[in-house]
C-alpha cells in the first residue's frame, strides 16, 4: 500500500479514548474496527502517530510495531477465548525457556549466564514463590506444575495491554521469564535485549561480530522490545 495521507493527528473522542487520524479519518485495526486507545495510553498514541507520520512512499508494516501491538491488545486479547488460547500457548515457553538452560562451557558463555540469566531465575522464584529450575540437559526437562500455576496466575491478572506486551516479548526473546521481568519492570528494554543476546554475545566475544548480521539482529530485538515498553506506559489521566 502506498502512502495516501498528508497529515497524521490524534483526536480526543467523547468517551475519553484517543483516535489516530490520517487526514482526519480514523485509523482502523486489520479487521476494520476504529483504533481507539484508552486515555492513559498517551505514549502509545503519540508513538503510533509518529509511526504513520514517518512512513514514506510505500507503507512498511514492520515499521509499525506499536500500531500492531495496540491492535493486538484491543482486537485479539480482549476476546476471552483468544486470550485463553494464547496463554496456553505461551506456557510452553516456560518449559523451553532459554534462561533456564545453562552450559558449562565456553567460559565466556558461563560468565554471561551468571551475569544475566541466573539473577532472573532467582528473582522470579523469590518474587512469585515459584521453583523454576536451571537445567544443563536439553532433553526431558520440564518446569513444575507449581511454577506453571503461580506464573499462570500472574498472566491471569494482566490486562490486554500487558498480555500483548508479554506475548511479544516472549516471541521475540523465546523466554517466558524475560517476558515477565520486562512487563513487571524488573528489566529495562536494554537489559532484556542483553539477556536475549547472551548466547550470541558469547560467540561474538569468542569469534568476533559479523557486520550487518549480529548488530542488525540486536537492534531489531531492541526495537520490538521498545514497542513493548511504550504500550506499558500509563500516563496520569486528569479527572
Amino acid at each position: 500500500m502506498r502512502r495516501f495521507w498528508k497529515q497524521v493527528g490524534i483526536q480526543d473522542m467523547p468517551d475519553g479514548t484517543r483516535s489516530i487520524t490520517l487526514d482526519k479519518r480514523n485509523l482502523k485495526t486489520p479487521s476494520g474496527l476504529p483504533l481507539r486507545l484508552p486515555p492513559q495510553k498517551l505514549a502509545a498514541a503519540l508513538m503510533i502517530a509518529h509511526e504513520w507520520d514517518v512512513q514514506d512512499v510505500v507503507l512498511k508494516p514492520h515499521n509499525l510495531p506499536v500500531t500492531s501491538l495496540a491492535a493486538r491488545a484491543m482486537e485479539g486479547l480482549s476476546d476471552p477465548k483468544i486470550r485463553e488460547e494464547v496463554v496456553a500457548g505461551l506456557h510452553r515457553y516456560l518449559d523451553t525457556d532459554t534462561v533456564c538452560f545453562h552450559e558449562d562451557e565456553p567460559e565466556a558463555l558461563v560468565r554471561l549466564q551468571e551475569a544475566h540469566w541466573l539473577p532472573l531465575v532467582e528473582w522470579i522464584n523469590e518474587t512469585f514463590g515459584t521453583d523454576v529450575k536451571i537445567f544443563s540437559d536439553l532433553l526431558g526437562n520440564k518446569q513444575s506444575q507449581l511454577a506453571h500455576d503461580k506464573l499462570g496466575a500472574v498472566l491471569d491478572a494482566y490486562d490486554p495491554w500487558q498480555l500483548a506486551a508479554f506475548e511479544r516479548t516472549v516471541m521475540t526473546t523465546k523466554s517466558f521469564i524475560i517476558g515477565i521481568a520486562l512487563v513487571e519492570g524488573r528489566l529495562s528494554v536494554d537489559q532484556a535485549a542483553h539477556c536475549a543476546h547472551v548466547e550470541v554475545q558469547s560467540q561474538i566475544d569468542r569469534w568476533g561480530e559479523v557486520e550487518d548480521s549480529h548488530d542488525v539482529d540486536h537492534q531489531d530485538v531492541r526495537s520490538r522490545l521498545g514497542s513493548v515498553a511504550t504500550v506499558l506506559i500509563d500516563s496520569p489521566v486528569s479527572s
